[in-house]
Order: structure tokens, then sequence, then C-alpha cells
């Protein structure tokens, strides 16, 4: 049984319509992604799954369990993080999560055994005691992800978790993140194209209130790549890497991207997936293998044609963007 279970989910506000017809499921334990421009019915759908707004029409069930006909039982399942986190400035972190601990249900022994974990979880343990208003945004977002997972849901839910941060708090937040499998199922939203992709094991495209491609990464490029592009960087000399990698039957076309010294950088295009092939044959050579993988570029292109509009490409300043600290 998935844990979450989306079945011709709509919404309208009014005459707008803001999501439609989507089905999907989330499995237990997957960290899973919704990809989508600014606009595209991200957070309509989370309010949805974390029962904050109603549907127009359409199921949303978690394990099993029907959100319009179970709606206590599913709430006590769920944790979440809106884009504004539901903080009390005027309270200090220990206080308002004690606070938020009691609502959930938690008796006075279980919260005191509680507090210290999440603390530490969230890397908050330092400012405990510190008065939620003079906080910076970034750790008022750690405390937003502290008071999702104090009763220790079986699933999260987090709206745009690292909109806003520096490229530091990126990078925390991202560890942190996956730090969460294993304890939880997570469904997060994001416009950062990169946080979406090192985070989550599988990603759905939204676009227009519609899933316009879902998968993983591999999965979703293979819906428009019939060549793969990798980059490949590796200290050797140039003219031996040409020669083997001219000897690998997949490998169509090299282009050096950057080189110094004995250290080369390349754009390689392949015709079917020999990774594993090529990796074992440069370590087989001799050559110091620095770095293999999907080209980036790649992945924003695929991402881009399934978003195109009117049959014109979105570009990132219209939403989607590669992010920071990736």
């Amino acid at each position: 049984m998935p844990m979450v279970s989306v079945e011709r989910l709509t919404k309208f506000y009014g005459p707008k319509r803001a999501v439609h017809d989507l089905n999907f499921e989330v499995e237990e334990g997957e960290i899973v992604g919704l990809l989508g421009l600014n606009g595209s019915g991200k957070t309509t759908v989370l309010r949805i799954l974390s029962g904050t707004l109603l549907p127009t029409a359409g199921h949303v069930k978690i394990r099993g369990l029907d959100f319009l006909e179970r709606p206590l039982e599913i709430r006590s399942l769920l944790g979440f993080l809106p884009e504004t986190p539901p903080l009390y400035g005027e309270m200090t972190v220990r206080a308002y999560l004690s606070f938020v601990a009691e609502l959930r249900g938690l008796t006075r022994r279980e919260v005191m055994e509680r507090l210290p974990v999440v603390e530490e979880e969230t890397r908050i343990a330092d400012v405990r005691d510190e008065t939620i208003s003079n906080l910076s945004f970034g750790y008022r977002q750690r405390v937003g992800i502290a008071q999702a997972i104090i009763h220790l849901p079986e699933l999260l839910i987090l709206d745009e978790p690292v909109s806003g941060l520096d490229p530091v708090q990126i990078v925390e937040m991202r560890q942190m993140i996956k730090a969460f499998r294993g304890n939880h199922t997570v469904l997060l939203s994001s416009h950062y194209l990169s946080e979406i992709s090192q985070i989550c094991d599988r990603i759905l495209v939204i676009q227009d209130g519609e899933i316009v491609g879902q998968g993983t990464e591999e999965e979703l490029a293979g819906q428009f790549a019939q060549k793969q592009r990798l980059t490949l960087e590796v200290r050797g000399e140039k003219g031996e890497l040409f020669e083997l990698l001219d000897s690998i039957g997949a490998v169509e076309n090299v282009e050096v991207l950057q080189e110094e010294g004995k250290r080369i950088s390349c754009a390689l295009e392949l015709v079917s997936d020999a990774r594993e092939e090529i990796s074992r044959a440069l370590v087989e050579k001799g050559f110091g293998l620095l770095g293999l993988g999907r080209s980036e570029m790649e992945l924003e292109s695929i991402f881009m044609r399934l978003m195109e509009r009117d049959g014109e490409g979105i570009t990132k300043e219209e939403g989607i963007t590669k992010g920071e600290g990736s």
C-alpha cells in the first residue's frame, strides 16, 4: 500500500483552475519532489495533502485512509512546513516546540524525550533558549521543520524548504532532509532544479496544474534523449585519453571543455549508457578518474522541454532555477 495515493485531484479558486485531474502515488520511505514554475500548482497540491485546503474534486488517501472520511486520524500521521513557517515570534524556540508537541498530543514525558532529539536533527540546539523573532531566516526555517517533525510523523510535507536561504544554508538544509530518509516519507516542492535533483528519489514535474512528467532523473531523461551527454574529468595524457575513448563503441563524440596540465574536462556524447565501461577502462589504463556524471545542462534542457508553453521554452528567469549551493 502506498503512503500517498492521489486520484483525479482537481482544485478551482472560483473560475480559475489551479490543479486538474492529478494522479500519483508516493511509496513509503521515498523522498519525492514536486518541480515546477512559480504558480504551477505545487503549493495547492501540498496544502490539499496536508489537510489545510479542501479539493474541488478527487481523492487523497494517506496509508489507505481517505482524507475526507478520516481527517483527524490522517493529520496525526502528517508533518507540514508551509512556505511561511507557522511560528510565534514572542516565544522561545524550546517553549514553542513544547507547545506544538502538546498540541500534537504528546505527553509531558514524551515532549521532554523528543525535544533534544529534534533540536539535534534540525541543528537548533544552540538557539533553543532564543526568542524566535530574534532568529535569522535560516534558523526560523529550521524551527519550522522542527515543529513539523516533533511528533515523528510518517509523512513529512515541505513547501519550498530552501527558498530564501543562502548557499551555505541550502547545503545544510539538503543534508538535513536527506537524513530524514528512514524515519519519514518526504514530499517536497521546489523550483530549484539542483535541489530536487540532489535530494529526491523521484520527481513529479507539474505545469499549469497538471503533471507533465514523473520518474527518476534517468526515466525523465529517457523520454527525450536518444543520446546521453556526460561530463568527464580525468588526470592523464590527452592523446591517450582520446585514443581510449575512441575505442569504446558507445562514445560518439568528445569535446574538451577545459585543460590544465594533465587535468582534462570533457563532454561526451553516447549512443547508450556506457558509464561503467568507461570508468573501468580509464582505471585500468591508469588514468586518475576525478568525475563522471550526467551533464547538468542536459537535465536542465529536459525539464525546460517538459514545461514548454505554446511551443516556446520556459526560461530560468520565469521560475525554474538551478539554485545555489549545488
